[in-house]
């Protein structure tokens, strides 16, 4: 059974910064494009950042260029999302989920399976 378990969410403050982890079972990770996507409250999943299988490519959407940093353990099965700069409008809910390969680099498409978005780990950034 493939499972994608989030963490490291919280509330911060503007400017502050978190590292969000994405610990993988049931597959071999290195195998797998796989990305981060947010969904706010009332509005649509959105593609934050996502990598191919070699990592040779990433994807960052254009809201997180400069301030999130994505990284992989394939060893530890786990990838990370290491988010700096932080603003209220990052906000959300954060998930890790494979992506269609495809795709990348020019954008971030999940796999069109709900199974794969598990409970997530929120965001808050607010004074």
């Amino acid at each position: 059974q493939l499972q994608f378990v989030t963490s490291g969410g919280g509330l911060v403050q503007p400017g502050g910064s978190l590292r969000l982890s994405c610990a993988t079972s049931g597959f071999t990770l290195e195998n797998v494009a796989i990305g981060w996507f947010l969904q706010a409250p009332g509005k649509e999943r959105e593609g934050v950042s996502c990598t191919n299988i070699s990592g040779a490519f990433t994807n960052y959407a254009d809201s997180v260029k400069g301030r999130f940093t994505l990284s992989r353990d394939n060893a530890r099965s786990t990838m990370y999302l290491q988010m700096n700069s932080l603003k209220p409008e990052d906000t959300a809910a954060y998930y890790c989920v494979p992506v269609l390969p495809s795709f990348l680099p020019q954008s971030c498409v999940p796999i069109p399976d709900d199974d794969y978005w598990g409970q997530g780990t929120q965001v808050t950034v607010s004074s």
